[in-house]
This record gives structure tokens, C-alpha cells and sequence, in this order.
């Protein structure tokens, strides 16, 4: 008879939970661990140059200042997130001049012409 009872009551039992149900997952580090990895990342890297500064609160990374490189912008972001930051507030200032420089090789690129093009050619049978 327990032993019915035991069978009967595996019967009744919760489901496991579904893994993406589970409450959002702690951060692995603290603020001030994520800080000293970016700044370290950023001291690797040629970016180091820039003297970008960084806070981190609440896992989410704020960086700040200047540069004369657009690619450095996007280079401090990926280097913040994969130093353990959860989100990134970029707030970078790209110089008047690096925007022109840019602007200019786009327009550059975008006026020379036609693409070319290429033409499929049966294989003689």
C-alpha cells in the first residue's frame, strides 16, 4: 500500500522549472572588479592613448571622453563588455575632424562609379 501511495504521489509533483523561468541571474563580479578589468583591457589596447575614464555602477559600465578615431569608440564599448560589464553607457565625443575624415572617405567611396559586374557563362558541353 505505501508503495502505491509513492508511486501515486511522483504523479502529483511539480514540474521542473523551465531554465528560461529562472530569476535573472547574479552578477559574477562586483563594480569595482568589472572597473579594474576594463581599465585593464583598455591599458592593452591602443586605445590606452585616449585616457577614456570609466565607472561602473550597478554592473552597467559609463565611459567617457574624447578621441580623434571613430573606431575607438566601438573598440571601448566591446573591450567594456567583455571586461564583465552588463550594459555600456558610451558617452565618447568623436572630434569634428574625425567625423569630416570619414564623411569624406565615405562620399569618396560612394561616388567613384558603377560596381562592377560579372556574368554567369555556360560551361561549353
Amino acid at each position: 500500500m505505501v508503495l502505491i501511495a509513492a508511486i501515486a504521489g511522483f504523479g502529483l509533483a511539480a514540474p521542473p522549472a523551465h531554465p528560461r523561468a529562472a530569476a535573472k541571474p547574479a552578477r559574477a563580479l562586483p563594480d569595482a572588479a568589472i572597473e579594474r578589468n576594463i581599465r585593464a583591457k583598455f591599458a592593452k589596447s591602443k586605445i590606452n592613448s585616449e585616457h577614456f575614464t570609466v565607472s561602473v555602477k550597478d554592473g552597467v559600465a559609463t565611459i567617457d571622453g574624447k578621441t580623434d578615431v571613430i573606431q575607438h569608440k566601438g573598440v571601448a564599448t566591446r573591450l567594456a563588455k567583455t571586461g564583465g560589464a552588463s550594459g555600456v553607457t558610451n558617452r565618447i565625443q568623436i572630434s569634428p575632424e574625425a567625423k569630416a575624415k570619414a564623411a569624406a572617405k565615405l562620399s569618396k567611396y560612394r561616388n567613384q562609379g558603377q560596381l562592377a559586374r560579372a556574368t554567369v557563362v555556360p560551361a561549353k558541353k
